[in-house]
């Protein structure tokens, strides 16, 4: 390729990219994808486990809801009519379509990136993020975030969400979801995009209680806990709609 061809090829590909990332396009997303769950929501019959999620619940709430990072397109279907529920979005720009979608489903949103090392909780802003879910359980708002960690190992709970439950002395509440028509995507959290027309499952696990002076090892047991019910409850979520978490 030559000199000319090679930047022509550069300055189309910028141009791409910031058409892609613009306010205009990212809000267009956003609006399109809040239509099309809407779509796959009303086109989709989903049974709920129990049937009435919300009185079981109960004195459950304010709680920490969470499900694996790959289902979360399909969070704006879990019931929260009769409570409030924050839901935490990351800072990066494509977050900005995740929060319109919570927003235009009624949650409220915080801002926040959950960091691999310790030493990128502040910078990701993942502090922040979780002084705010800790403040809204305290004013009585349930919060809503993925137990992995974004773009790292998929299906491995994270320690933040142990550490938020065991300062605010919230329990965990494990929820998963699957439909029957669905595309998964070849990437770290294996997304799901789910299909019109389906049949749904959407299971509510057993909470996860952390005691205020859980030690290392007792947040350890804590953490493997969770992730052992959310596999649980995936499992069943897929077995209940005729499939398999591949």
């Amino acid at each position: 390729m030559s000199e000319a061809s090679a930047k022509k090829s550069e300055n189309r590909q910028g141009l791409l990219k910031r058409i892609g990332s613009s306010d205009r396009t990212i809000r267009f997303a956003g609006l399109a994808a809040v239509a099309y769950l809407k779509l796959v929501r009303r086109t989709s019959c989903i049974k709920f486990d129990p049937e009435r999620p919300l009185e079981r619940l109960g004195d459950l709430l304010p709680g920490i809801m969470t499900m694996w990072h790959g289902q979360h397109l399909m969070a704006p279907f879990v019931p929260h009519k009769g409570f409030d529920l924050a839901v935490m979005v990351s800072r990066h720009r494509d977050g900005e379509i995740n929060a319109i979608i919570a927003e235009k489903f009624g949650y409220r949103t915080i801002r926040a990136s959950a960091a691999r090392t310790p030493s990128r909780v502040i910078e990701k802003g993942g502090l922040r993020g979780f002084l705010e879910m800790k403040k809204a359980l305290g004013q009585g708002l349930t919060v809503a975030m993925t137990a992995d960690l974004s773009n790292a190992k998929s299906r491995h709970a994270g320690t933040g969400i142990i550490t938020l439950a065991r300062v605010s002395g919230r329990p965990i509440l494990p929820i998963a979801l699957a439909t029957s028509r669905r595309l998964v995507l070849k990437n770290w959290d294996r997304t799901t995009i789910n299909l019109p027309f389906s049949k749904g499952a959407c299971i509510f696990g057993e909470p996860v209680f952390v005691p205020g002076d859980a030690d290392e090892q007792m947040q350890e047991e804590k953490r493997l806990e969770l992730e052992h019910e959310l596999n649980r409850i995936t499992d069943l979520a897929y077995a209940r709609v005729g499939g398999r978490d591949v």
